[in-house]
């Protein structure tokens, strides 16, 4: 594999404009975020982490982590990570993911190596410093229609069952069948066998969702030191009370991100709004929100409810049962670890600068925010489709109908441009228009009209004259059409449609091992990594 080229993410159309614009640092950004991501921002994120973090909160994620990992085969390297977490000099890079099922999108692959390649590059810039990447596991939402499928070659191989409270914690019944399923698309080649054992180890010999994704993730990434945590943890949960606290009596959360929020969408969508209590309450098959309505909290869509005096009495004796929203999810995370940077995608990032004025509030330390890195695979019959058809990689990222007419008209034996028609017949109506001075001026109302009339109909005849000329290169169309899907899946980014397994039943582990070798977090552009076929 080989880099091939890079392109700008502001150039591929796929990412929002509040993410080209702090990618550009535009001023109509920068008081939403601290530090940039680049190694002057890095410098002074490891002086602020450093001066607000404390031994005993390592302390205790060091002992979570253990707990955690108990019951798993980690790695040397996974383990001295851990330890590692213990000393003041040692920060984290995290990134947090979905529960999907066998990862989910390929950006799965990419969100996490970006997590392990910047702590290599924060490693050489500052060697005095440890640096240990973290997967964030959301075992607590409860968006189960987002998680139970993954795409295999454009079959769609879903898990069938209902589902209620926190994802990670759900049984893995009715996951055989969709082994099943998922063996019968793989062929019988050592790397497909590797995919089949590695889907029934993870969700045939495990107790729950959580368990399977830890071993899978460890799986896949054990080697590099990644180091996997899940929140639902009592121990974890028990650090961040008091912030739960300002939650449900003071409704800081709500108050802070609502003032961010009116300057914000003066250029912005707003990615989520946020609400008076932003937790919501955690038991077995039941998550839902805590609402304070009529002098009590009251648990959404349930007949519990609780005083002011029991509310804290739960929280004090179960604080796992208290989990957070979208919103004070990433406080919650920067609270128990000692955390840099958040890596994630565009819709992520767009959500944390919401976030800045409420973790000044709460007196915690507001991360760099960095956006992960994005990747087209492309194989050498692809490469070679395009350089047939004389096209670009620039040009695939284009519109698809867009890319076609710039074709039909570049290779069209007539021309597909009634540029000189339009001037020509402007310059006929100006000088109707300067015959209109010498008459009723009710004529330039009917030479105004007249022209536009015209106008109209050179833009239809210049579109049918295209369209027909679309039906003589139909071949050549039919063509780019293919390479294109085949590219970008329902007209998408490949990795937001692809599963891993699609490349990996070909490549095996070398495909984790080259990717990650071609992949620079801090380069901030689309990279097109070229694969073998």
């Amino acid at each position: 594999m080989k880099t091939n080229q890079t392109i700008a993410f502001q150039d591929t159309g796929y990412f929002s404009n509040i993410i080209c614009d702090y990618l550009d640092k535009k001023e109509s950004l920068k008081e939403f975020y601290n530090n940039y991501p680049d190694i002057e921002g890095f410098e002074n994120q490891i002086k602020s982490k450093s001066a607000s973090f404390s031994n005993a909160t390592r302390n205790v994620l060091v002992s979570s982590l253990k707990a955690q990992n108990d019951n798993l085969k980690i790695t040397n390297v996974t383990s001295e990570n851990i330890q590692l977490l213990k000393q003041e000099h040692t920060f984290t890079v995290t990134t947090g993911h979905q529960l999907n099922l066998f990862t989910g999108p390929l950006y799965f692959l990419y969100k996490i190596i970006s997590t392990i390649n910047l702590t290599k590059q924060l490693k050489l810039e500052f060697p005095d410093c440890n640096f240990v990447p973290i997967y964030w596991m959301a075992t607590e939402d409860h968006d189960f229609e987002e998680i139970q499928y993954f795409n295999f070659k454009g079959k769609k191989i879903k898990w069938n069952r209902e589902s209620k409270g926190a994802v990670g914690r759900l049984s893995l019944k009715g996951l055989r069948d969709v082994l099943d399923e998922f063996s019968s698309l793989l062929g019988d080649s050592k790397h497909a066998r590797k995919l089949k054992d590695l889907f029934r180890k993870a969700y045939l010999e495990q107790d729950n969702l959580t368990q399977a994704t830890r071993y899978l993730a460890n799986e896949i990434f054990g080697a590099f030191g990644l180091v996997i945590i899940d929140g639902d943890d009592v121990k974890l949960k028990r650090q961040f009370i008091p912030f739960v606290k300002k939650d449900l009596f003071d409704q800081v959360s709500y108050r802070e991100v609502s003032s961010t929020i009116v300057n914000l969408e003066k250029n912005y969508k707003i990615q989520v709004n946020p609400r008076a209590i932003n937790l919501f309450y955690l038991d077995k098959n039941l998550r839902e929100r805590i609402i304070f309505e009529d002098g009590l909290f009251k648990i959404n869509n349930t007949d519990i409810s609780f005083t002011k005096d029991e509310i804290l009495k739960e929280l004090e004796d179960s604080p796992e049962k208290f989990s957070p929203n979208v919103l004070m999810r990433p406080l919650y995370q920067e609270v128990i670890l000692p955390n840099l940077c958040y890596i994630g995608g565009g819709g992520e990032i767009a959500y944390w600068f919401e976030l800045k004025k409420y973790f000044e509030s709460v007196s915690i330390t507001f991360p760099i925010l960095l956006l992960r890195n994005s990747v087209l695979l492309l194989t050498k019959k692809h490469k070679s489709k395009m350089a047939k058809l004389n096209l670009t990689i620039a040009d695939m990222f284009q519109n698809q109908n867009r890319l076609i007419s710039k074709k039909v008209k570049s290779i069209s034996d007539v021309k597909i441009d009634f540029s000189d028609q339009r001037n020509q017949l402007k310059q006929m109506f100006l000088a109707l228009e300067e015959l209109s001075n010498c008459t009723d001026k009710s004529f330039l109302g009917a030479v105004k009209a007249q022209q536009k009339k015209q106008l109209n109909g050179m833009d239809y005849l210049e579109k049918r004259l295209l369209k027909a000329q679309k039906r003589k290169y139909n071949e050549i169309v039919s063509r780019i059409i293919l390479l294109q899907n085949e590219l970008f899946p329902n007209y998408s980014l490949q990795e937001r449609q692809a599963n891993f397994s699609e490349f990996y039943e070909t490549y095996g582990s070398d495909l984790i091992q080259e990717i990650s070798k071609e992949l620079d977090p801090l380069r901030l552009e689309f990279d097109i990594i070229e694969i073998q076929s």
